[in-house]
């Protein structure tokens, strides 16, 4: 067994759609970054890659490189998974946190449990997000970002 960690962060800017988890969320701000931005399936990405000591997103799909720009994030976690699998690898599981004061997640985890679980060819029950606030400390305190962790284990 192996684990591994992941973690990410973007700026909140306006006029960008909020995606997280591969859920747009309504609110009147999204993340900056040369894909979607989604921070928590990059957290993913980048734990998974991790465990099997294969790099990073940013080595797989460089920001420098313009057939990534806007890419769906969910087609980076597909694709990452396909690595693993071509590896020899296999994922057990994966727990995971958004960290955000604003917007509330809650009612989109279920959802965001079930693509991730669908993008990697997996039970919803082996991936686990949670949300979190920073009590109003910190950049992800004052609505300038957002942060997520990830780890994983797989064998």
């Amino acid at each position: 067994m192996r684990i591994g960690h992941g973690y990410d962060v973007h700026r909140m800017i306006s006029d960008r759609k909020l995606i997280i988890g591969g859920v747009c969320i309504p609110f009147s701000k999204g993340l900056e970054g040369h894909s979607d931005a989604d921070v928590l399936l990059h957290a993913i990405s980048d734990a998974l890659l991790g465990a099997a000591a294969l790099g990073d997103i940013g080595e797989h799909f460089p920001d420098s490189d313009d057939k990534y720009k806007g890419i769906s994030s969910i087609e980076i976690l597909k694709t990452v998974g396909d690595i693993l699998n071509k590896s020899g690898f296999s994922i057990v599981n994966i727990d995971s946190t958004v960290i955000a004061q604003a917007p509330k997640l809650s009612p989109y985890i279920d959802e965001m449990r079930k693509n991730i679980a669908e993008a990697l060819s997996l039970d919803a029950f082996c991936v686990s997000v949670k949300a979190t606030t920073e009590e109003h400390l910190g950049f992800t305190g004052t609505g300038d970002g957002i942060a997520a962790h990830a780890v994983c284990i797989i064998e």
